[in-house]
């Protein structure tokens, strides 16, 4: 994980309502807490075993994310839902204008939900990612036209 990265996922930290954010991954383990005013945050490098390569998943965007339109990406890793219940409509289809302000999905992350807003108002062209998936941070997630 690079400087910027981490810079990027803790100021998305201070920014959000949670109060810790634990992230590990096979190369870092992340702890953040708000509550924990004396203790600065904590970043840890662990070695990777060379001859065990651990299997990652990898998440691509649909090929027509390369043609017009902008891409709204996921702030946080986390997982992607599409309604805010399994029996509920999804907040935003393809073809739906969009205010600003409007949920547009679900980031779940450690037992969290973190609803996605929207930053302007606009067009969705394209869902990106299916409902329930896993998505890193900058995953594209929705292609849409501003309006």
């Amino acid at each position: 994980m690079d400087v910027k990265t981490l810079k990027k996922i803790i100021e998305i930290f201070d920014n959000s309502k949670a109060n810790v954010l634990e992230f590990e991954n096979e190369e870092f383990r992340i702890f953040l807490d708000k509550s924990a005013k004396a203790a600065p945050a904590t970043a840890v490098q662990t070695p990777v075993p060379v001859e065990a390569p651990k299997a990652v998943q990898k998440v691509e965007a649909k090929p027509e994310c390369e043609v017009e339109g902008e891409l709204i990406t996921s702030p946080m890793v986390g997982t992607f839902y599409q309604a805010p219940s399994p029996d509920s409509p999804p907040y935003v289809k393809v073809g739906d204008k969009v205010k600003k302000g409007q949920t547009l999905c679900i980031i779940e992350a450690m037992k969290i939900m973190n609803e996605l807003e929207a930053e302007f108002d606009c067009e969705i062209l394209d869902i990106l990612v299916e409902d329930g998936q896993p998505v890193e941070f900058d995953t594209p997630l929705f292609k849409v036209k501003k309006l």
